[in-house]
């Protein structure tokens, strides 16, 4: 197998990724402390980067395959391969405005409202890119400003010919632009409680974005690499699965048997063991938590003896 560079986010995904990790049974030391961890997979090397720089370092191939939010990779156009969507870290990218702006709850009301003043329109942002891109395709904006791409400002450039409406980057603490500095953000929100701290309100969802395992797709063409990349994603598809899924363990009087295995789902079929005691038999299966709780009834009333597990990984390997 080929030692592979596997790249993991630091800042708010970090606590979420590493017990992630832990669940597919990964070992990792110093995460804390340091931003090259140990894990106890002698085959990949872990390096903790920020979130944001993750997708490109990936398809320039620093890195053989990582973690980031599907945002980063919309953000920055990345040419990535995504392996897996890893079902955490869950936010939403919204268009903020200050509360006390009654009227204003959209981004077609603010786009009217401040060219209706002639003032200039000011976006504080660390996702310029995917709000430019947005602003482009509003109906309102089309017709104030035709094609005309917002100015976006940076310490180092600027790019864009419209300078009535500005995008800038923001290097952190986004919320606290309005309304000085800024007149709307764009930024991600998980409960709203940081944005209503700060006396904004979403106006409008540009997209969800949730955490994602990528690859670069020249390491996915190398033989070794591949075979150890998708060594780690069954392992991560194991804690996926399994967080969705109970395992559980009944016994069952034999002319309930029939019955029960009827109304009883598996992930393929359940394994059934008679008992020591005659006329009795041992069933464990794996069921989703959706279905458990739809069964459950069936399991009173048939079986005894119920015990209900957590499954930390559930690998649906293919059959040889």
């Amino acid at each position: 197998m080929a030692r592979i560079k596997f790249a993991i986010p630091k800042g708010s995904l970090q606590e979420d990724t590493i017990r992630f990790l832990r669940d597919a049974g990964y070992e990792i030391r110093g995460s804390e402390r340091s931003y090259r961890p140990v894990i106890n997979d002698p085959e990949i090397s872990l390096k903790l980067l920020r979130p944001q720089e993750i997708p490109m370092l990936v398809e320039t191939g620093n890195h053989d395959i990582g973690i980031t939010g599907i945002d980063w990779i919309e953000e920055t156009k990345a040419n990535v391969e995504i392996l897996l969507n890893l079902e955490y870290g869950r936010v939403r990218l919204v268009l903020a405005v200050p509360r006390p702006w009654e009227d204003i709850n959209s981004l077609n009301e603010l786009l009217t409202w401040k060219n209706e003043k002639s003032e200039t329109l000011k976006i504080s942002t660390e996702y310029p890119n995917i709000t430019a891109r947005y602003l482009l395709k509003n109906k309102v904006y089309q017709e104030l400003y035709g094609d005309r791409e917002p100015l976006v400002i940076t310490p180092w450039w600027m790019k864009g010919e419209n300078e009535k409406v500005k995008i800038f980057l923001s290097f952190g603490a986004t919320e606290a632009k309005p309304p000085e500095d800024a007149d709307a953000i764009v930024d991600v929100t998980e409960t709203g409680t940081t944005l209503e701290q700060n006396n904004l309100k979403p106006v409008e969802t540009i997209m969800e974005s949730y955490a994602v395992l990528i690859a670069n797709k020249k390491s996915l063409e190398n033989e070794k690499k591949r075979e150890k990349i998708f060594d780690v994603v069954a392992l991560l598809k194991g804690v996926i699965d399994g967080r969705k899924r109970v395992h559980i363990f009944v016994n069952v009087r034999k002319e309930n048997l029939d019955k029960l295995l009827k109304a009883l789902p598996a992930l393929k079929s359940p394994t059934i063991s008679p008992l020591a005691k005659e006329g009795w038999y041992s069933i464990n299966t794996v069921v989703s938590k959706d279905e458990f709780f739809k069964i459950l009834p069936v399991l009173r009333k048939l079986a005894q003896g119920l015990v209900v597990y957590d499954p930390r990984q559930i690998m649906m390997l293919k059959e040889e």
